[in-house]
């Protein structure tokens, strides 16, 4: 029978939520009032709607304009390089805990590279060889002339636009790359963190390699993996923002080309962040409620 939530719990929770929001609130209150009065500056938001949605002739409904275009390339990035960063964490992860020392030794010398590396330093480098090398070898700038007009249909919903596949695609690497490093130290230690005595009985019972890590290891680490996984996922939507540095026209990409035409430096940049802020907060409300939810289905 699952256990309900004590009410005090979730009095707590509401304040700990109210609190965090009413600090944030206060905190740009406090800057608008120091720009206003220090610097004389004065507020314009009624262009900010205009550069969100606008009004298309030709469709004649309304489309996304920068700053919403932005927000969806962030996502495609985001959600296409964690499963990417995923897959190679998770394999790099197992490698690292690989009884065999050659595989520990590429998985080790992989996570110390990327991790030791400036962020900005590595984008820079791994971009100009992924964007030369990887995308003319996998034929992705002939997709949009060879494709049907559905399938590019498909491709721009999942993608972006088809003259954006190329530097979407080199971004997605880079930020996969980068994130898996990391990745891969969460995997390693949620692995370690089972109990020697599990896998001795696993082996005892016969059970191979591959069997111990698919039916004991795994299942169990998973769930203590979770948490961290969570955060790194947050994380990875605050890190997207450094392949502006690449002209990928991602949100903070496009909100710098806001700022240079409308040359209101303070509004868009503030409001760009109240974006980040209600998306990583809010996922970080919803991963807390996803780990609370599994520990009481498991106890």
């Amino acid at each position: 029978m699952k256990r309900r939530k004590p009410l005090r719990l979730n009095i707590l929770n509401l304040v700990i939520n109210v609190t965090v929001i009413g600090a944030v609130v206060g905190f740009i209150a406090y800057m608008f009032y120091k720009v206003d009065t220090v610097l004389e500056y004065h507020w314009q938001w009624d262009f900010l709607p205009a550069y969100i949605l606008h009004w298309d002739e030709t469709e004649g409904h309304w489309v996304p304009n920068l700053l919403l275009k932005g927000l969806f390339t962030t996502f495609r990035l985001v959600i296409w390089s964690m499963l990417a960063a995923s897959l190679i964490g998770i394999v790099m992860g197992i490698m690292r805990t690989s009884e065999r020392l050659f595989f520990r030794m590429i998985s080790r010398l992989y996570v110390e590279f990327v991790r030791n590396m400036p962020p900005v330093v590595f984008i820079f480098i791994f971009y100009f060889f992924i964007s030369s090398q990887l995308v003319p070898l996998l034929g992705i700038d002939e997709i949009s002339v060879r494709a049907s007009p559905a399938t590019l249909a498909v491709l721009e919903w999942v993608i972006g636009p088809p003259e954006l596949f190329s530097n979407v695609i080199s971004g997605i690497f880079c930020l996969a790359i980068f994130e898996a490093a990391y990745i891969t130290e969460i995997v390693r230690a949620g692995i370690q963190s089972i109990e020697r005595g599990q896998i001795e009985a696993g082996q005892s019972t016969g059970l191979s390699r591959f069997q111990l890590m698919r039916w004991v290891v795994l299942p169990q680490a998973i769930h203590r993996m979770l948490p961290p996984l969570a955060g790194q996922f947050i994380t990875l939507i605050k890190d997207s923002s450094i392949v502006a540095l690449i002209s990928i026209q991602e949100l903070t990409f496009l909100a710098q080309e806001v700022v240079v035409t409308t040359m209101h430096v303070f509004e868009v940049w503030i409001f760009v962040a109240g974006m980040y802020f209600c998306i990583c907060y809010l996922l970080a409300i919803l991963f807390s409620r996803m780990e609370k939810r599994i520990s009481v289905y498991r106890s």
